[in-house]
């Protein structure tokens, strides 16, 4: 199983920026699909985007999509969340996971059971 770190996260205003970074162990990250996933205070985990093994595929979930973007440097172990004009909405903890057998665009199915999750950061955007 692979380790993720997030970070990047903080305390924004409405309309700002934050870039969000995964690093994982190892050496067999590019044989991962990773994705993003989020959690509300008193709101399940909800997917948010998933990147392919190779970085050329992406997948968004419509509340975030043409806001978001999803990246990955296979050389540095590590994916990236770009998150732009930021919402109250989209507060929560973030996390990242990463699974073997998934493809893109079945990671919004995946659970806490399955693959390997980080610890999450949390993102604060006020109004």
């Amino acid at each position: 199983q692979v380790q993720l770190v997030e970070s990047g996260g903080g305390v924004v205003q409405a309309g700002s920026s934050l870039r969000l970074s995964c690093a994982a162990s190892g050496r067999t990250f590019s044989t991962y699909t990773m994705g993003w996933f989020r959690q509300a205070p008193g709101k399940e985990r909800e997917f948010v985007a998933a990147v392919s093994r190779t970085g050329i595929t992406t997948v968004y979930a419509d509340s975030v999509k043409g806001r978001f973007t999803s990246s990955r440097d296979n050389a540095k172990n590590t994916v990236y969340l770009q998150m732009n004009r930021l919402k109250p909405e989209d507060t929560a903890v973030y996390y990242c996971a990463a699974d073997l057998f998934r493809t893109t665009q079945s990671m919004g199915l995946m659970d806490t059971g399955s693959g390997s999750w980080g610890q999450g950061t949390q993102v604060t955007v006020s109004s």
